[in-house]
């Protein structure tokens, strides 16, 4: 037998909240026996669990359970049970309730079962928290849901605060919304409640609802102001640095550090020092002869921030390292020294005879092979000369 009206008011609360949903509830009792438990219902805001029964009790037991088989129990003298406000169980896979009355074979157990199409909601929903106050949400479409099928993501921060609709979606190609962008987003003690649901023209959408400590999908900053004080005497050098800024912790204890320093000519030679718990560090391998660079990173220890490794710091450099000026300044001059050579070359090959530079010296006489007059006369004599007919003029008187 069935009793679905007990259990309406179960999801009262997220039908005022959210989107409608789709979903079933469903009471079973004996069949033998009619049970004297009736009129099941939820307070979802106040989890609290309320019946009415035909006969009077001294002492009920009431469960709630997921279908993890995870389950809170409690037992009351009246017909209502309060479960901690803590409880945090999502309901699109659906929960149990069930009533039962010690030492008798009496019982009541009622099933929220969501309804729609199967295999419609949407599959790996992912959050994640960066700069502080940013807030990202995506998931995948429902690997059965219809084409047409539109998504739409709710939350609250806490049951304290109001419901809010996604204000800024991220869409795929086919406009349907596949994330959320959100801002000012502050992190507080309490898990937040997120709910995706979908419409569709051709059948009912699945939703989907999950509870999230929003420390644990915070990634953190850089850790600020990284510096680093090096000295000779004592060999050494002082790194300090300021914690990472976050929306809900001041405690500078709630963070643990990883250092990483690295040998700038031997990048292989890195030293990584994962467990540093405060904000100074001494690095006595100081090498003032090598140059070194440093980055910081911080995660979570002990309070409500994440355990996750955040951003790594912007690397800065410190130590002297090689002194490359010398070499740098002697290159220098053997090059201008080369350039101005080969210009030179250049420009004398160009417009000057290295005849003219450099004449050849005269060879002094040789007095053994000098010619005599002889030589010299018939030499004279075998000059060719040039012939000319002598006129004589005779005058009368």
């Amino acid at each position: 037998m069935f009793d679905t009206p007990g259990l309406v008011c179960m999801i009262l609360w997220y039908m005022m909240l959210f989107h409608p949903l789709h979903a079933d509830i469903q009471c079973m009792e004996s069949e033998t026996q009619e049970s004297p438990i009736t009129n099941v219902s939820v307070d979802w805001r106040k989890m609290e669990l309320s019946w009415q029964s035909s006969r009077n009790f001294s002492e009920y037991r009431c469960i709630i359970m997921d279908r993890g088989m995870e389950y809170i129990d409690t037992e009351v003298d009246s017909p209502l049970c309060s479960f901690p406000l803590e409880l945090h169980m999502p309901m699109h896979k659906g929960l149990t309730f069930v009533i039962e009355v010690p030492n008798t074979n009496i019982s009541k157990q009622c099933s929220f079962l969501p309804g729609g199409m199967k295999g419609s909601a949407i599959e790996n929903f992912s959050c994640v928290i960066y700069n502080i106050f940013l807030m990202n949400c995506t998931w995948q479409a429902g690997r059965d849901a219809p084409a047409d099928t539109q998504y739409f993501l709710y939350w609250q921060q806490s049951r304290g605060e109001e419901e809010m609709e996604c204000e800024l979606y991220i869409k795929d190609e086919n406009f349907r919304n596949v994330g959320c962008i959100f801002q000012n987003v502050s992190i507080g003690d309490e898990k937040a409640y997120f709910l995706v649901n979908g419409s569709s023209n051709n059948s009912l959408i699945q939703f989907y609802d999950e509870y999230i400590d929003l420390y644990n999908i915070e990634i953190l900053t850089a850790p600020l102001n990284v510096t680093a004080h090096c000295t000779r005497d004592p060999m050494g050098c002082i790194i300090m640095w300021h914690p990472p800024l976050t929306s809900h912790v001041e405690n500078t204890k709630c963070f643990q550090y990883e250092i990483s320093i690295q040998n700038k000519d031997e990048p292989t030679e890195e030293k990584k020092l994962p467990h540093v718990r405060n904000d100074r560090y001494e690095f006595q391998n100081y090498n003032e002869k090598k140059r070194y660079i440093l980055k910081i990173r911080a995660r979570g220890k002990n309070c409500l921030v994440s355990s996750n490794w955040g951003e790594w710091s912007e690397p800065i450099e410190f130590g002297q390292g090689k002194d490359y000026f010398i070499f740098v300044i002697l290159f220098l001059i053997a090059l201008g020294t080369i350039s101005i050579t080969l210009v030179l070359y250049c420009l004398f090959k160009r417009y000057c005879s290295f005849k003219n530079l450099f004449p050849p010296i005269p060879q002094p006489r040789d007095k053994f092979n000098a010619l005599t007059d002889e030589d010299i006369q018939t030499e004279y004599v075998n000059l060719p000369t040039k012939s000319h007919t002598e006129k004589i003029t005779t005058i009368e008187e």
